[in-house]
């Protein structure tokens, strides 16, 4: 590939978008464009435009994106879905009227109905009822991928869509209400050994099943399907995940173990579990030649240190 692409990387201080920096740059690229969200505002129109005329990049990996967990998607339901269909209408739109060579767009398993046979396979996309407690953000993560798709259909563009398991890694966001379910283990655990306390409550059952992917091997993957193959081979949209599931209580282990906390794990059944099982299908993955790498044991050591090395990022 030409290591001197113009790629931009639209959410690049984000979980998923700083590994993509990371993973482009030790593989030479030497002109990615990074934009905060207070130099280009992705939600208005005419800056993105603006952004896209002058910058005229040949990639875009789309990244950028509001997210949390069931409270954020519970509490603030018009933002989840307002937000997130103007950041991606006006990223793909401008992708395609300046004249954009390939685009991923990243979402989220969530697309998937809440009963969607398992391990959930691409072809379940749209086949029944969403999750109640997140159907806003997938509505709007779905009308992405059919947009992508659109695209393709109408204009021959070459614009590709991932949907990525639950992810966790470097520059997570630990926010003790907002954010996702491993971070928030990891922040709730660490406080926990610092505190001396005995015993730490986790929301729901314990028994919903997950599957967790480190954002590293995402952004792997993302590099790999953009440099090898066209939205064409991809398909509407590709799975990228682990294989490999485990109950929230078993996740709440392994994370209290990585922390280094030993006391009593207790549940709180009246609070929601979501989707009681949740993993994808990455069959058609590994047909296209990537499976992940980082197991979840390596991730969480990781993911730890970082924790404990990024006073800004932790507490945000």
């Amino acid at each position: 590939m030409d290591k001197n692409l113009k790629i931009f990387v639209a959410g690049h201080r984000g979980l998923v978008g700083s590994a993509l920096v990371r993973n482009l740059e030790s593989k030479g690229y030497k002109n990615i464009i990074k934009k905060t969200s207070s130099e280009l505002d992705l939600t208005d129109t005419l800056k993105v435009f603006e952004f896209f005329e002058t910058e005229k990049p040949d990639w875009v990996f789309l990244a950028a994106a509001k997210v949390g967990g069931i409270h954020a998607n519970s509490t603030y339901p018009v933002d989840f879905m307002l937000t997130n269909l103007k950041i991606q209408n006006n990223v793909i739109e401008a992708s395609h009227k300046f004249g954009v060579k390939k685009l991923m767009f990243l979402g989220s398993s969530c697309i998937y109905p809440k009963n969607a046979p398992q391990p959930m396979k691409e072809e379940c996309l749209l086949t029944s009822e969403l999750e109640p407690t997140n159907e806003p953000y997938a509505l709007a993560k779905i009308s992405g991928i059919c947009l992508c798709d659109a695209y393709n259909r109408q204009y021959g563009t070459d614009f590709m869509a991932v949907m990525p398991c639950n992810l966790y890694g470097i520059s997570d966001s630990y926010h003790n209400e907002n954010g996702h379910v491993l971070p928030m283990f990891i922040r709730r655990f660490h406080e926990a050994k610092l505190e001396g306390k005995k015993e730490v409550t986790i929301w729901g059952s314990g028994t919903p099943r997950r599957e967790f992917m480190i954002s590293d091997d995402l952004a792997d993957a993302c590099v790999f399907l953009m440099e090898t193959k066209t939205a064409k081979e991809v398909g509407k949209f590709v799975n990228v995940g682990t294989g490999v599931d485990l109950t929230i209580m078993e996740l709440a282990q392994m994370v209290a173990k990585t922390v280094g906390w030993e006391g009593e794990i207790k549940l709180d059944p009246t609070k929601p579990d979501g989707t009681m099982k949740k993993m994808v299908d990455v069959t058609r993955l590994k047909n296209l030649g990537w499976e992940a790498k980082i197991t979840l044991e390596e991730g969480l050591k990781i993911a730890y240190d970082d924790f404990l090395n990024n006073e800004n990022t932790r507490l945000n």
